[in-house]
């Protein structure tokens, strides 16, 4: 059972380089009581990419989850400054 929601999603946009790129995590529960970190990422307006880490404890998904948020930041990524996104699964 996951204790705390984990979520994330921010973007990196550079216009010179024709660049708008998104990266988006939560850790949620699976049905057999262990802690899955779900990354999806790509361009802006895509599906994108996702991979699914499983974790035996919820403390080494969120290990990552604040590892890779860490990177990210790093990376020139940054929180969406309007309200328009509201966090929702890809459609399909």
């Amino acid at each position: 059972m996951i204790v705390q929601p984990y979520k994330l999603y921010v973007e990196r946009r550079d216009p010179h380089r024709n660049m708008a790129r998104f990266y988006a995590m939560s850790i949620e529960g699976t049905l057999f009581g262990k802690a899955c970190l779900v990354r999806r990422w790509g361009r802006i307006g895509t599906r994108g990419r996702i991979v699914q880490h499983s974790f035996d404890d919820e403390g080494e998904a969120v290990d990552l989850f604040l590892e890779l948020l860490r990177a990210k930041k790093m990376r020139g990524y940054r929180p969406r400054s309007d309200s328009r996104h509201t966090e929702t699964a890809p459609p399909g």
